[in-house]
């Protein structure tokens, strides 16, 4: 009998041993999983941002466990492209394998929530759904998205308004809010000289000619809406075309060339992944001269249900002058030879080639394809013949336009050229491809496709924008 409860109070002992060890090596909400989200997924995973779920608290991201183990076991999240081996980003949020290896544990075991001494402290996110809290917030116009219209269309529009600046102003980040980011496809703006005869706040746009299919029957020469968001209806130093006026009042909202080129200053876009556009950490910014406008190109696509969209430009404004200009723009092709066969897999367009013309430092960089964009790739060639690859997007994905954060700016000697490459698959094998036996052109809507390589630069302040790139679209492939 003695032996007999000298044994069971023994496995007791070790049962209870082994419950304490679990208990110490478990995994929980407040000490494990919240650092890791607050570091690489509350930026989108919050109130009023393009993530479907919030994860800022344990309320709100436990019924979401076993997702977020599936999620981050297979990489899926959070989203990021750029191939390891070139470049290296400070905004990449790829999670270690330790941090995948603990958000699976604790969806493991039952995801529980801990002790709520061991949370850090929750991250002052600003309010409103903004990245960053903005000195001045400039107001587009409502627009109602209808559940379906013909041929599910929304054209493009184009849309000014008044800055309000009654005095040159250093802007050091543009952050763009739609309300409505279900069926917002994408908003772009640019700062561009006022004509007095502007018409303010009225939404334009031009009924294309399309088929049945909703793509555009091919014009004389192909156009994209693409370059500055002003209006204009001439080539841009990118050389693109912007849509032309659809009448008096789009003729009176193009910008009036000034010394700087009357392009629009500080092009910047939302699309998927992608609001804010922040200068600051490169010590630069965006010098806006007095009684300038702010120039919107926005694209709609329905979701079967009717919604009114209120977007909103958020600026930070510098208190004193920053250390560098800077200058965000994007590459391209000879739209006049791209298409896409049918059922080709990896069509590669012209290359786009753009010549430096003053010294710059190289900051950030963001692919933008359609549907059937497959991959990128950003290569400099220095004048001594030496090439480099800065950006290899080798799986490029539509639904996630990241921009890439150069963690140490890269200098740029004047007569660089930066080359961009990138292949399309118009074949079955593309999930996303609605029909693969069209041929494909350019065009603006997401069954249509675009090579639009976007980049950003500083400069030194006394450099002329509209003087510092050298666009050779047609050179690039020896067209």
């Amino acid at each position: 009998m003695t032996k007999r409860f000298w044994l069971a109070g023994t496995l007791l002992a070790a049962q209870v041993f082994a419950a304490n060890i679990s208990m110490a090596e478990s995994v929980t909400f407040n000490k494990d999983v919240l650092p890791i989200l607050q570091r690489n997924c509350q930026t989108c995973h919050r109130p009023g941002n393009i993530a479907p779920m919030s994860l800022l608290t344990y309320e709100s991201a436990r019924p979401w466990a076993k997702a977020m183990k599936a999620a981050v076991v297979t990489r899926k999240m959070p989203p990021w492209f750029a191939d390891p081996q070139y470049g290296h980003f400070s905004n990449d949020p790829s999670l270690k394998q330790s941090d995948i290896d603990t958000i699976a544990k604790w969806a493991e075991s039952g995801a529980p929530q801990g002790d709520a001494k061991d949370a850090p402290p929750p991250i002052q996110w600003p309010e409103n759904g903004w990245t960053a809290k903005p000195d001045i917030v400039l107001e587009g116009v409502p627009y109602t998205v209808p559940p379906a219209p013909a041929k599910n269309v929304i054209e493009w529009m184009t849309l000014t308004t008044a800055t309000g600046f009654t005095r040159d102003t250093w802007v050091t980040s543009v952050e763009i809010k739609p309300s409505e980011l279900a069926v917002t496809h994408h908003i772009c703006v640019s700062f561009v000289p006022h004509r007095p005869n502007v018409v303010y706040n009225s939404l334009l746009w031009v009924d294309k000619q399309r088929d049945e299919e909703g793509v555009e029957v091919a014009p004389s020469e192909r156009r994209i809406a693409l370059p500055t968001a002003d209006g204009r209806g001439r080539d841009v130093p990118s050389g693109i075309r912007n849509n032309p006026p659809p009448n008096a009042a789009a003729e009176n909202n193009r910008g009036a060339d000034d010394a700087r080129g009357g392009v629009g200053l500080g092009f910047t876009c939302y699309v998927p992944g992608r609001a804010l556009s922040d200068f600051r950490p490169f010590h630069a910014g965006l010098l806006i001269p007095a009684g300038y406008d702010l120039n919107w190109t926005i694209h709609y696509t329905p979701n079967g249900k009717e919604l009114t969209d209120r977007p909103e430009v958020g600026l930070t404004i510098a208190k004193e002058q920053p250390e560098r200009l800077l200058i965000e723009s994007f590459g391209g092709t000879d739209q006049t030879k791209f298409a896409i066969p049918p059922n080709d897999g990896n069509y590669a367009p012209l290359p786009s080639e753009i010549t430096f013309l003053e010294n710059a430092e190289l900051v950030w960089m963001s692919p933008h394809m359609h549907l059937r964009g497959k991959d990128m790739t950003y290569k400099l060639i220095f004048p001594d013949g030496k090439e480099q690859v800065v950006l290899n997007v080798p799986r490029y994905d539509f639904n996630w336009q990241l921009g890439y954060d150069l963690k140490q700016p890269m200098q740029i000697p004047k007569g660089t050229k930066l080359v961009v490459v990138g292949h399309y698959d118009n074949s079955v094998n593309n999930k996303f491809n609605a029909d693969p036996n069209r041929t494909v052109f350019i065009g603006n809507m997401t069954w249509e496709e675009m090579f639009a390589p976007f980049f950003a630069i500083t400069v030194d302040k006394t450099v002329s924008p509209a003087k510092a790139l050298k666009f050779n679209f047609r050179s690039a492939g020896g067209a």
